[in-house]
């Protein structure tokens, strides 16, 4: 996997690109780590065309305010230096890929997947660990929690720094908690590196509204897991 991933969210003129759609706003949040950065990629784009009014139901942009805006080829290069070599999460990745690979062609530039690590769909995903239920963004919020009060339009900006949160929340079991080394020395040294001395810790206890929220993440996961919570299974047990 890419150290750095980059979640990104188009806004369009329409649904299909092979009949003269174009992107009219880009969005992009940077993750490092496993934590959202404060670097971020966001333009709007005039299309040169008009907006269909569907589209305009959905995220609000006229074809008046993207007049002046720049054209997709006038960014083009600042947007691939953001994302080159990263691994992309996009929700619903065929959609904007295809807007992208028609944009960044018209350009000369090639196609999306030839500047990136890799490219990552959050719907798919979405879909493996939640068969059968709404894997919208809004339902992903819903889901985990993520606050998307002020979704009242689609923005990519905004889009992708809620799906940043939402697939943080999503792949949270998959970071490894174990190193695996190669032989028993290695492990034993690394044991011996980890040894840390706790008589001076200080220990914060939860506040009443943080054990609230978390006992309302707890409610959320087990509505979702067949065989209930871990961690309550483990109190039940202590």
């Amino acid at each position: 996997m890419s150290a750095r991933q980059i979640v990104l969210d188009t806004e369009t003129t329409g649904l299909n690109p092979r009949l003269g759609d174009r992107v009219i706003e880009l969005g992009c949040v940077e993750i490092l780590s496993r934590r959202i950065s404060a670097r971020h990629f966001h333009v709007y784009l005039n299309p040169q065309r008009e907006v269909e009014e569907g589209a305009l139901k959905v995220h609000g942009l006229t074809r008046e305010f993207l007049a002046d805006k720049p054209r997709f080829a006038d960014v083009a290069r600042a947007f691939l230096d953001f994302i080159q070599g990263a691994e992309l999460i996009i929700h619903n990745a065929d959609f904007d890929v295809e807007f992208l690979d028609l944009e960044l062609g018209i350009a000369g530039l090639g196609r999306l997947g030839q500047h990136v690590a890799k490219i990552t769909d959050t719907l798919a995903f979405a879909r493996e660990l939640h068969p059968g239920k709404k894997n919208s963004l809004d339902a992903l919020c819903e889901r985990y929690f993520v606050d998307h009060s002020n979704r009242t339009l689609h923005g990519a900006l905004l889009d992708a720094r809620l799906l940043a949160e939402c697939y943080l929340a999503m792949t949270r079991g998959q970071e490894s908690l174990v190193m695996e080394l190669e032989t028993p020395a290695a492990a034993a040294a690394a044991l011996a590196a980890l040894q840390v001395d706790v008589s001076n810790l200080v220990v914060l206890r939860a506040l009443p509204e943080e054990v609230a929220l978390h006992e309302k993440y707890l409610d959320g996961m087990e509505k979702e897991a067949k065989s209930g919570v871990l961690w309550r299974r483990i109190l039940k047990t202590a």
